[in-house]
């Protein structure tokens, strides 16, 4: 890959990644705008280890608070640390059966290969951008994760699962379903981001076993480079992105889904 095919690879990963907008639509939508080839698992895991050590630094009191709540359910304990990474992991769970389930069923990369038609991303991104507005202009703004339940994290994490398909937005859907239970805002995405955390370790850490199995392992400049770009990328715009939401709304958000679904749309079928 060149410089240039990297760094923008890398750059709309970290950006894209913990957005309402969809990581996977874009990356998906790059190659057909450009003719680029897939940039390896190498370069994939580069860019997710990024993204992920953007969330690390910027919400680092909730990593804190969730080191310590591993070690009080691990010693019998509770409280509210323990609370959050209870509601954490339920909200996981449903992602996870769904994946073993396609990987006990033989999938592999080709049985859903219809959802990633780039048509579909647009109809997902349109779609789902306005399902978001919705849950957005109707959701009460009462509820923080402090007040998280058991049932809650089930429903949203059922509406992670959705995220399977390219162009719906993990970041997006789960955002979604805290809105439609009446989280605040920043709130919503909090959540959404730090449920991102065992599911990028989850996505990556099959990938990565496999590269260490075939002996490829070595970590290159390449991915070097590309996981500090998507780290910059995304610790700038999850900040961007929190301080914004401390006083607005997702309204741009869904602005640019829509426009650039219908731009997919009108270029599919044109």
């Amino acid at each position: 890959m060149t410089t240039l095919q990297l760094a923008i690879l890398a750059i709309v990963q970290g950006i894209t990644e913990f957005l309402p907008v969809s990581s996977s639509g874009h990356l998906r939508l790059v190659p057909h705008l450009t003719g680029w080839p897939d940039q390896g698992l190498n370069i994939d895991i580069a860019v997710h280890l990024g993204s992920l050590g953007a969330v690390l630094i910027y919400f680092w009191r909730d990593m804190l608070a969730m080191m310590i709540g591993l070690v009080a359910i691990l010693t019998g304990r509770g409280g509210r640390a323990a609370l959050l990474v209870g509601y954490l992991a339920i909200a996981t769970l449903p992602i996870v059966v769904v994946g073993a389930l396609l990987l006990l069923y033989g999938y592999d990369g080709g049985a859903l290969a219809g959802l990633r038609r780039i048509e579909l991303v647009g109809w997902t991104m349109l779609g789902f951008g306005l399902v978001l507005l919705a849950a957005d202009r109707l959701g009460m703004t009462i509820r923080r994760i402090e007040h998280m339940r058991a049932g809650s994290a089930v429903f949203i994490g059922l509406a992670q699962v959705l995220a399977l398909v390219p162009g719906t937005s993990r970041a997006g859907i789960t955002i979604t379903a805290a809105r439609m239970l009446g989280f605040e805002r920043s709130e919503a995405a909090r959540f959404s981001i730090l449920m991102g955390v065992p599911a990028i370790i989850a996505s990556a850490t099959p990938s990565a076993v496999g590269i260490y199995r075939s002996g490829q392992s070595a970590l290159g400049v390449e991915a070097v480079v590309a996981a500090l770009l998507a780290f910059a990328a995304a610790l700038v715009a999850i900040a961007v992105m929190m301080r914004w939401l401390e006083r607005a709304s997702f309204t741009p958000f869904v602005v640019y889904r829509v426009l650039l679904g219908g731009a997919i749309l009108v270029w599919s079928y044109w």
